[in-house]
């Protein structure tokens, strides 16, 4: 936002002075980030209520003259920008602010935190305490604005409804256990990992917002109910299904529990490492055909958002050369498209209580960042987007690509490694000859990226200005860790027993110019320990001159 609007929109807030969305502060440096957060639960919480779509927190107003008074709260933009993540990680559902401006007056600094409303259904905590306004003051989120908020999915939301008949002894004690090790592991800042084990099944699953008043719901029974326990999700099926295309084909179809589901199916998925030859390169660039972070994403995300009244289930297709994941109506709020750079937060959800209860158990966040986070991870490892398709209005179809489409794209992001995430998905339409705007058209080729005449551009396949910067970039660039230990594997099975000074030779040479003497040596040692940690090899000699030799000689 431009800086004239900024000041037209702080002169308007001033005009109508302090509301129920807008509190002003003068806020020195010192300024409590806990009260900042009590703050955004209030304001996040009465925007909802009042059916607005964001809030306003501003600092350096003075209160009595509403005046501007300047504020040198976070100075540094990196201190500034970081409150985003502390009210992330303390508000729950998680959720920041949608933007933070500095606006630079001549009375003084003024910085505007764009609090988004609460979404439906979920009212916001801050470190598990609700907080509303009344007036123009700060009190806790009383019992009937709490309700209020609640009631308001939980009429239409399928999964937020109590199941008369379960009991805890539906659910699966397996799935129960892993529940409670990732609800530990998500707010380890807050319980012990002892506190949370000791914790009754009543209590976690009401700490996991599982159960509303101690009953079991629909989205308890998806997530962690026994296998034999679907009945009583009849007539709605609970059912995910893997089948596989090509030369080969075989299915298999996923019931309860989801939890623990979703890890099996990735289990069925064929895995394999693939290699990537950059230009002029003397090693491939080794990937994994499909990253378990990607593919959970995904998975989990059909889960959230399928709609379990539409009585069908969610299809994983593997082909030879990608995934495609399938659930139950249309994309729920906006375009797929709105939430790839990770700015758009979702106001509301079609499973509003199964995507909190998931967001418990850290399957899923809240902030509309999963789709981003799968584009930038296929990026990282140089393959083709996601692609999604809405033709039909009824289903979400989601492709990950698990190979190269065009090899001189995966170049592209080996040797630049300063393209911006807008940058490869441009490229990545040019590469799947889909249409671009002329104006991105003509700002690719002013940077080398494109040739070619329209319609018929193309990934531009100098890659490198020049075969010494090609030679430059191989010799600095690292290999995965997996490369590296293979090669110590490999000399370990071939010869039986390696002495460190061995395995020097054999790797340091290997090793990207970009580290010195030094770094390559603790590089070195640090595979070591993780390959003894990991059990795959162990040291027959003493600590100062270690012998090592892989675990199955050993066994031998």
């Amino acid at each position: 936002m431009g800086h004239a609007k900024l000041q037209d929109l702080l002169s308007g807030l001033i005009t109508s002075w302090e509301s129920e969305v807008v509190e002003f502060k003068q806020a020195g440096k010192d300024y409590s980030t806990d009260r900042i957060g009590e703050y955004f639960s209030a304001l996040a919480n009465q925007a909802n209520l009042l059916g607005l779509e964001k809030a306003w927190l501003v600092f350096g107003i003075n209160n009595k003259t509403r005046s501007i008074v300047g504020s040198d709260y976070r100075l540094e933009p990196e201190r500034l920008q970081g409150t985003k993540m502390q009210m992330a990680e303390n508000t729950e559902p998680s959720l920041t602010f949608r933007n933070i401006y500095e606006l630079q007056n001549e009375a003084g600094r003024v910085v505007m935190f764009e609090i988004p409303a609460a979404p439906r259904g979920l009212p916001i905590a801050w470190k598990g305490h609700y907080y509303a306004r009344a007036g123009e003051s700060l009190t806790h989120l009383g019992l009937d604005k709490l309700d209020e908020i609640r009631q308001q999915t939980r009429l239409t939301d399928w999964s937020a409804q109590v199941v008369s008949d379960a009991t805890v002894a539906h659910l699966d004690e397996t799935a129960l256990t892993r529940a409670k090790e990732a609800f530990a592991r998500k707010y380890a800042n807050r319980f012990s990992e002892e506190a949370v084990y000791e914790w009754s099944i009543e209590t976690f699953l009401d700490r996991a917002k599982l159960t509303q008043d101690g009953r079991i719901t629909r989205a308890a029974l998806l997530l962690l109910g026994k296998a034999e326990a679907s009945y009583l999700l009849s007539p709605h099926p609970a059912q995910m299904t893997w089948k596989l295309e090509g030369r080969e084909r075989a299915y298999e179809h996923f019931g309860l529990p989801f939890f623990l589901n979703t890890s099996e199916i990735y289990r069925k998925i064929r895995n394999i490492q693939l290699r990537i030859l950059p230009e002029d390169a003397l090693l491939p660039v080794e990937v994994s055909k499909y990253d378990q972070k990607i593919i959970l994403e995904a998975l989990h995300n059909c889960i959230a958002h399928q709609d379990y009244t539409r009585n069908g289930r969610i299809i994983v297709t593997e082909q030879p050369d990608k995934l495609i994941f399938e659930n139950e109506g249309s994309f729920f709020e906006g375009k797929p498209e709105d939430y790839v750079t990770g700015n758009k937060t979702p106001r509301c959800y079609r499973n509003a209580f199964l995507a909190r209860a998931m967001a418990e158990l850290n399957m899923i966040d809240t902030m509309g960042y999963g789709i981003y986070e799968m584009h930038l991870g296929q990026a990282k490892r140089y393959f083709p987007m996601p692609d999604y398709d809405l033709t039909d209005p009824t289903v979400v179809k989601i492709t990950i690509y698990g190979t190269v489409v065009d090899p001189a794209y995966s170049r592209m992001l080996i040797h630049k490694t300063d393209l911006s995430l807008t940058d490869i998905l441009w490229l990545d339409r040019v590469q799947k000859k889909l249409p671009i705007p002329k104006a991105a058209v003509q700002y690719l080729r002013r940077k080398g990226l494109i040739e070619g005449r329209l319609p018929n551009i193309y990934v531009s396949a100098a890659v490198a200005q020049a075969t010494s910067r090609k030679a430059e970039y191989i010799r600095t660039r690292a290999q995965d860790d997996a490369f590296y230990s293979k090669l110590i594997m490999d000399y370990l099975s071939k010869f039986g027993k390696a002495s460190r000074e061995e395995i020097d030779k054999l790797l340091l040479a290997k090793l990207s110019d970009g580290l010195n003497d030094e770094q390559k040596r603790k590089k070195v040692a640090n595979l070591l320990s993780n390959l003894r940690r990991s059990g795959r090899i162990h040291n027959t000699g003493p600590r100062k001159s270690p012998i090592w030799r892989g675990a199955d000689k050993i066994a031998e």
